[in-house]
């Protein structure tokens, strides 16, 4: 993928999603579009449509952000240590585009244990195909 400059980036995403993908903010808890969505399908990311999770990963994790205990493919995810706001946690990136998602914690359910904790901004959903 060609590198956008930042200018391409605001002129592609709306307000809401610059400052999350790009900015690093996050989103209130409860008031992204997927906190609650049950449908089947597949989440990708908001900046580039690259494919990120499985509604089959999703659960609610009582947090109110979309949360999933798997990723679809380690090659489209990147995780960095964030130090930010007086914590250190794991930063959620699209390893493609370098879109802000979210956080990983260690808190899901199994197999897994892990819980990506994503802002609704940062992901667009396509239902599942009926067959």
């Amino acid at each position: 993928m060609k590198k956008k400059s930042e200018e391409e980036w605001k002129k592609e995403l709306t307000t809401e999603q610059y400052s999350i993908l790009r900015l690093k903010e996050t989103e209130k808890p409860f008031t992204g579009k997927y906190w609650d969505h049950e449908k089947k399908g597949v989440y990708k990311c908001a900046g580039c449509g690259i494919v990120l999770f499985d509604s089959d990963t999703k659960f609610d994790a009582g947090c109110g952000w979309p949360s999933f205990s798997s990723i679809l493919k380690d090659s489209n995810v990147e995780e960095k240590v964030d130090k930010s706001h007086g914590m250190i946690r794991t930063e959620v990136l699209c390893k493609n585009c370098g879109g802000h998602l979210g956080h990983l914690f260690d808190d899901g359910p199994q197999p897994t244990g892990l819980r990506y904790c994503i802002n609704s901004v940062s992901i667009d959903f396509e239902k599942k195909k009926d067959s």
